[in-house]
């Protein structure tokens, strides 16, 4: 291997602390990248792949140019992915040797503050997961974007904090190398994040007022682990950065990651997309902050009910103030996003066009003030009183920053006349000096009578008088000093014109240097009001996303819900989102009753009838209330419930290599392992991913522990008609159904819930609408009249009746009239083999089994167990 050059040493040395991170290594006007970041980075970057001269053993390389550098890293970035930025810290004409580099700053996912790499209406998180003895873990999370830091002490367990990242998603966990393995790869794969590690712990003093709230050593320990990183990553001001706040989860809605999914709260399942999601439909913020906001309170529903009421007392006052809401929302379209303005003036990326946003965006807070005024109540008062306008930011960013200023601070052209004497002296100097040149070059022409000469100016030789050569004969010899000769004119200077060109130079650089100081005192004299600036951000958020509740209630014609415990009963009740995607009116409103009689609504009728959207929906408008939003409905009441659990949807988890019935059995273990009597369950075909006597016997056994043990309020569809002779036991369980009509051979879905259970399952009409071919379908109907002829589907009754017939019939003919899933040609079962003893034994040991005293999961264990007995 040949000698390295004293400046690859450099990059070696400097990489080798970096080894996580695309180290971006300022050469010149170009970032450079060498050996294996090289040959990385140009397959994900697109990019030609060099070789730097090595001798015999060339050097991979690659490059992109620092002015365009944000877009190359926003790709790394956005693949999950670190860049280390390396620049050079000193004058390379004054550097002795190799020009000294230093690492400035890290950009992962989760610490982005360029604004072209951040989503404007989401939070771009960056979490830390803390591990203790005593079991129990600690999670924050910090948007370095706005300062936010929020903290969460989980105490019931591994999953539970696998649901809550994935409730709360994070670009970036940051974590201490000690963490078990098994805990580390979940985090990887079932999260899909960027994993970070951070060993340090110790307290830094410097955040003391971040943390006055912290009573908690676990939370004291996983905050600091969170703020060291990022003080490592980021090596500048964090003065942004805003007090701790601990989340108490016992204050919200229990959302886990299965319901967060399947009910499409702020994304769809299969695009992954905003549209087509709750959050699509309630989206009527006309800020970024309050985007974010709403967001967040749809992840978050509250348990409050006072609180709840407060925000439900503001909508209805908006929706009936028109004319002060449409105010309010014109004036909040002029205001910037605040929060992160906020973050750049503290990590001081932030430019004078910044400011000027800014002082717009606070000069706005008067006049939505005085409109909140006119609405007289007093929750809406409250929102009015806190909103501080901080006049003597607004000042000084009036008197110091012109209106259109340019994008650079290094360029001059930011500081209005009149802010600064000493600026308004060189500016005079500058501006006299030019003046003067321009007199000097009229009187020039009039005295040598050369019309076409001229005084100009670049970098290298500074201010000169330039006369083409047809007019040089016109010259006196002595008049001026040769300066340069051109091809087709000759440049001359004076004694004159270099005193003038120094004071003018010395002047313009002056107050270029001047002006980007006075930015830099300006900035950070803002820098001590952020925390106002951030407290008006949170108010004008909240005002932001009750006035689009407002909005969006008028719009589709949502009412107030009133709440009772126990009690769910809504009217006309709509699913909000596929409302909103189907033709004005087509959508069938249906009721909902759920009390303390009827806790459980067992659901039947054909595929495509509207059962999941139904169950659907009743969770929707519990989380829309919750949330301190009117509701799709004539009426409605409510209860507060503590948690909503779902099983709806059929999915593979191939990430864990979990089948179907798998990720349905962990789904309803969830729900029956942590749901209470205040909680909501949602329960969709349950049983339907094994054989049907296996299905049956789990989902009747489920509805069977939630009606005796749980109580939860819950919607149970099924295609196992047969569970529907359950209302005769249970007496909290009340039979629905999805009314649908058969007319002429097709099957008509009225979408109308009714009382009772439906009649059929229409499965073969729903293939015809899903156009498969008629022999299909002929031979489907023949095979379904086979099995109804012979037994194999049986409600209740026929069952009763069969076993009355048994009692009077001799045993081999009782058992040739047992069901069987074998039928031979003349649609005759075929007989069942003699028990052998093994056979018998395993038999005598399932009638032994006390069925409802297990939990799903417990008699799927020993279904599996007797029939691992029988091969």
């Amino acid at each position: 291997m040949s000698k390295l050059t004293p400046m690859m040493q450099q990059y070696i040395e400097i990489k080798s602390q970096y080894k996580d991170a695309f180290l971006f290594y300022r050469l010149g006007d170009f970032y450079e990248l060498f050996y294996d970041d090289a040959t990385k980075a140009a397959g994900e970057l697109e990019i030609t792949l060099t070789k730097r001269a090595g001798g015999d053993d060339p050097i991979p390389m690659c490059g992109v140019p620092y002015h365009s550098a944000e877009n190359y890293i926003k790709v790394l970035i956005d693949k999950g992915y670190k860049v280390a930025i390396c620049e050079q810290v000193e004058d390379p004409k004054t550097a002795k040797g190799v020009v000294k580099r230093e690492v400035v700053q890290m950009i992962t996912p989760g610490t982005v503050m360029e604004s072209n790499m951040l989503v404007e209406g989401e939070n771009n998180y960056i979490g830390s997961l803390s591990h203790f003895e005593d079991g129990s873990f600690v999670i924050v999370y910090n948007d370095l974007s706005t300062g936010e830091n929020r903290l969460a002490l989980m105490e019931d367990g591994w999953d539970s904090v696998i649901h809550e990242f994935y409730h709360q998603p994070v670009k970036e966990i940051v974590i201490s190398p000690s963490l078990p393995e098994d805990m580390q790869t979940q985090l990887q794969e079932r999260l899909q994040v960027t994993v970070s590690y951070q060993d340090e712990v110790n307290f830094n003093a410097e955040f003391r007022d971040l943390s006055d709230n912290l009573n908690d050593e676990r939370l004291m320990e996983a905050f600091s682990r969170l703020l060291n990183y990022i003080q490592r990553t980021q090596k500048r001001s964090l003065d942004h950065l805003q007090p701790a706040e601990v989340i108490e989860l016992k204050q919200y809605m229990t959302l886990d990651m299965y319901s967060k999914r399947n009910l499409e709260l702020t994304e769809t399942i299969m695009k992954k997309s905003k549209h087509g999601s709750l959050l699509w439909v309630l989206d009527k913020t006309v800020t970024a902050m309050g985007a974010r906001m709403l967001k967040k309170w749809l992840e978050r529903p509250l348990l409050n009910q006072v609180t709840i009421n407060r925000r439900l007392e503001v909508v209805g006052t908006f929706l009936d103030a028109f004319m002060e809401r449409e105010n309010i929302r014109e004036n909040l379209k002029s205001v910037y996003d605040l929060e992160r303005l906020s973050g750049r003036i503290a990590f001081g990326n932030v430019n004078a066009r910044d400011l000027i946003q800014l002082k717009r965006s606070l000069q706005k807070i008067p006049e939505i003030k005085e409109a909140l005024g006119e609405l007289r109540t007093p929750e809406v008062d409250n929102l009015a009183d806190a909103l501080i306008y901080p006049e003597d930011t607004v000042n000084l960013l009036e008197q110091s920053l012109v209106e259109d200023p340019p994008l650079s601070v290094k360029e001059g052209a930011l500081i209005k006349e009149g802010y600064h004497e000493e600026l308004d002296k060189y500016r005079d100097a500058s501006k006299n000096g030019k003046q003067w040149i321009a007199s000097l070059e009229q009187k020039e022409r009039e005295q040598t009578g050369i019309k076409s000469l001229k005084i100009g100016y670049n970098r290298v030789f500074g201010y000169y008088i330039e006369v083409t050569r047809p007019n040089l004969h016109l010259l006196h010899d002595d008049r001026y000093e040769r300066k340069q000769t051109l091809t087709n004119a000759e440049r001359f200077i004076t004694p004159e014109l270099k005193e003038k060109e120094t004071l003018i130079l010395e002047a313009d650089e002056k107050s270029v240097e001047l002006e980007y100081d006075l930015f830099i005192e300006i900035r950070e004299q803002i820098k001590q009001d952020i925390p106002v600036i951030q407290q008006l951000a949170q108010v004008i958020s909240e005002i932001d996303v009750l006035q689009g509740f407002a909005t969006v209630s008028e719009e589709n014609n949502y009412k107030r819900p009133t709440f009772e415990k126990g009690v769910f009963a809504v009217e006309n009740g709509r699913h909000p989102v596929v409302e909103q995607v189907m033709k004005s009116g087509t959508f069938v409103p249906n009721d909902v009753q759920l009390n303390n009689q009827n806790q459980m609504l067992l659901i039947t009728g054909p595929n495509m009838s509207g059962k999941s959207t139904y169950m659907r929906q009743v969770a929707l408008i519990a989380i829309m209330g919750q949330t301190g939003c009117f509701i799709p409905a004539e009426s409605g009441v409510l209860p507060v419930f503590d948690q909503i659990f779902t099983r709806i949807g059929a999915a593979d988890d191939l990430v864990s290599g979990q089948s179907t019935f798998m990720v349905e059995m962990l789904e309803a273990r969830h729900a029956l392992r942590n749901a209470t009597a205040d909680s909501l369950i949602l329960l969709d075909e349950i049983g339907r991913g094994t054989s049907t006597y296996d299905g049956m016997a789990l989902a009747q056994a489920i509805v069977e522990y939630i009606h005796h043990h749980i109580h939860a309020k819950t919607l149970f569809s099924t295609h196992y008609h047969e569970l529907t002779a359950l209302e005769s036991t249970l007496e909290h369980l009340q039979n629905i159904h999805v009314r649908a009509e058969e007319h002429e051979g097709n099957v008509v879905f009225l979408h109308q819930i009714k009382e009772g259970a439906a009649d059929q399952s229409y499965g073969i009409h729903v293939a015809k609408l899903a156009d498969l071919p008629d022999e299909l379908i002929s031979r489907a109907s023949v095979i379904l009249e086979g099995f109804e002829n012979n037994g194999i589907k049986e409600g209740p009754e026929e069952e009763e009746q069969k076993e009355t017939a048994a009692e009077t019939t001799e045993p081999e003919e009782a058992q040739s009239d047992q069901l069987s899933f074998f039928v031979e040609e003349n649609n005759t079962p075929s007989k069942p083999a003699k028990l052998n003893n093994k056979e018998n034994k395993a038999l005598e040991e399932l009638q032994n089994l006390n069925i409802l005293e297990m939990n799903p999961l417990e008699a799927m264990n020993e279904l599996y167990r007797l029939q691992k007995k029988l091969k």
